[in-house]
């Protein structure tokens, strides 16, 4: 299920498709005699059949300008959808503003999305198929129409070149176009009420110009990189690159969803121009400058409590302003890499992150600015809290003896540092979780049954990762382990993790509040050896795979909930990451010449699209 939030801006370079489950807003179902434009797995949705746009947007906002951004590592290709190339800044591994899909998820509420190159669905009532029917004003670039072929083409093609797509559409067993206008998939299970919704996120490439040749006479090919600029249908375009440098997007005068209720008010910059830089300190220096990144979403809260100090800021060019967001929040992490054997005891794993002193980092660096993380669905009812009790012990109790008894006896708790005293207690109680799993800690160094010390390489990609891993590293020290940080360029960066070459890595990512296929790509066992899935944890646990099973089959919205605190469970007393921190609030600063309407949506915190330029001569 998707989830929209600023905080994934921040982590569009890991394109998670677990964020992109989506549901069509209504408030009922869809059903074999009914077609809906839009539905709501969550709740009833904020809009009514008179939706026309978005609340917080100005519909009659300001065409024209251009909006700079900066974006960091470079992009050797214009293929988002599969694990090869580095694609450029403004694509997506769900098509960003090039491609539009089925459905668009909403940014204002969780659970909701509408129609869009699909204009409406419906479903069999024991969903065990759904049927999408094209909207008839849909188009490429080049004018011609979006068909029932082209969907069924972007399915068969995007499963083929990117296990991940497999995994999220694992249950889809065929499809068919149904009337000339509509495309049915069958499902090879039934009653999973979300499958017809995610389906939805599908990105809906044109058969015609994949299946064509380039300039030089040569076919082009969906499963490699490429450089040539792809037609689209979305409201922006190619217009011009410097390979690895620079890539300018041109807004699409006759885009034929401009005035679609989920569009209108959005997209408003005639330009968007994204310059690259190596170093993330570069692209600040740029931004005080001005002229290279005119919105910034700020997430270093050294820099957001005392660099905000520069010229162009006192003469009140640069504005800040905070963002409330009530929605799931960024689940910031050390993962440990489990398909290596010294990561492979959860006593170890759980030793380890006793040593890390979260209240004296945010005492210290981070200006008591951020809250402490202790759950992957932080943010929301799904979190699991307390102790478990009734509909969820009858879930868990067939498992009790695979898991640590102290699930079902204790509330999980993260150790609170923050002093030398308490810092003490964790260092005794991590030795004698080492020497439980058979450790033996000899002359300040904690030595494994091969007679070599325990070592951690933690990998990182800029200076900031010294920042937040030396502080741990040094208490690691404490307990004998020798970690090491290992930064490496972008790239390399991503290349290593999407390969799992790693021993601890530091990854974000969001949870939905209606989790589902998705869940597969994070936590179970064919994903922990898919390249380039989201299980950077490597978690191998038949446990896990049970119940990401039974929440992608969960009959309702009671049951969905009481099968993520299980699973939430699980997750935290195995210890397979090392929780980091969250901030409850989009900071955005900006320069003057960008117009952001407020009040923002609360639930994503800041909608980037809802900007517009005023000082450019619109239209």
């Amino acid at each position: 299920m998707v989830v929209a939030s600023t905080s994934i801006s921040r982590i569009l370079h890991l394109a998670v498709p677990a964020l992109c489950a989506i549901a069509f807003a209504g408030s009922v179902w869809a059903s074999e005699d009914i077609w809906q434009a839009s539905d709501s797995l969550i709740g009833k949705p904020k809009y009514g059949d008179d939706f026309n746009h978005y609340d917080h947007v100005t519909p009659d906002a300001q065409k024209g300008g251009e909006l700079n951004s900066a974006a960091i590592g470079t992009f050797d290709s214009f293929n988002p959808f599969i694990t090869r190339g580095r694609p450029a800044a403004g694509l997506s591994y769900f098509g960003g503003v090039l491609y539009e899909g089925l459905a668009s998820q909403s940014v204002d509420q969780s659970g909701v999305s509408y129609g869009l190159i699909a204009e409406a669905f419906r479903h069999a009532d024991d969903y065990s198929w759904a049927e999408y029917r094209l909207n008839p004003n849909a188009k490429w670039h080049d004018g011609k129409q979006i068909t029932a072929e082209d969907i069924i083409w972007s399915f068969e093609n995007l499963r083929k070149v990117d296990p991940r797509w497999n995994a999220y559409y694992k249950n889809i067993s065929g499809m068919e176009i149904v009337g000339g206008n509509a495309v049915r998939f069958q499902f090879d299970i039934s009653g999973n009420r979300e499958l017809p919704h995610i389906l939805g996120d599908l990105p809906i490439l044109p058969k015609h110009w994949w299946e064509g040749v380039d300039a030089d006479g040569e076919k082009r090919d969906i499963s490699k990189p490429t450089t040539e600029p792809p037609l689209g249908s979305g409201p922006y375009k190619i217009s011009e690159f410097d390979l690895g440098k620079q890539i300018i997007w041109e807004r699409v005068d006759d885009y034929w969803a401009k005035d679609h209720p989920t569009r209108k008010g959005r997209y408003n910059f005639d330009w968007l121009r994204y310059t690259y830089f190596l170093d993330p300190n570069a692209s600040w220096e740029a931004f005080k400058k001005g002229g290279v990144e005119d919105i910034r979403v700020e997430n270093r809260s050294r820099r957001w409590a005392t660099e905000y100090t520069f010229p162009a800021f006192k003469r009140g060019d640069v504005v800040r302003k905070t963002f409330p967001q009530s929605g799931p929040q960024v689940f910031q992490a050390f993962y440990f890499n489990t398909r290596r054997e010294k990561f492979s005891d959860p006593r170890v794993r759980q030793a380890i992150g006793l040593m890390f002193d979260f209240e004296s980092m945010n005492r210290n660096i981070f200006f008591e600015l951020y809250q402490r993380t202790d759950s992957a669905f932080e943010g929301g009812e799904l979190e699991s809290r307390g102790i478990p009790e009734g509909r969820e012990i009858e879930i868990l109790e067939p498992y009790r003896q695979q898991l640590p008894q102290e699930l079902f006896t204790e509330p999980f708790a993260l150790p609170i540092l923050g002093s030398s005293s308490n810092l003490r207690k964790s260092q005794r109680k991590a030795i004698r979780l080492f020497k439980e799993a058979g450790y033996t800690f000899e002359g300040g160094k904690m030595i494994g049954a091969d007679g070599k010390q325990f070592s951690i390489e933690f990998l990182g990609r800029s200076q900031v990762d010294e920042l937040i891993t030396n502080p741990f590293i040094e208490n690691l020290r404490k307990v004998g382990i020798t970690g090491t940080l290992r930064i490496v360029d972008v790239s390399q960066y991503q290349n290593r993790v999407t390969e799992f070459d790693y021993d601890v890595v530091s990854v974000p990512t969001i949870q939905s509040e209606s989790p589902g296929n998705e869940q597969r790509e994070y936590w179970s066992s064919n994903a922990a050896d898919t390249v380039g899935s989201r299980n950077y944890a490597g978690i191998r646990n038949p446990v896990v795979d049970e119940l990401v099973d039974k929440i992608i089959s969960a009959p309702n919205r009671e049951e969905l909930v009481h099968l993520s605190h299980a699973l939430d469970r699980v997750l935290k007393w195995n210890f397979y990451t090392v929780p980091m921190w969250h901030n409850p609030q989009s900071w955005i600063a900006h320069w003057k010449k960008i117009t952001i309407p407020e009040p923002q949506p609360i639930y994503t915190g800041f909608d980037q699209w809802s900007a517009w330029h005023s000082e450019a001569g619109g239209n």
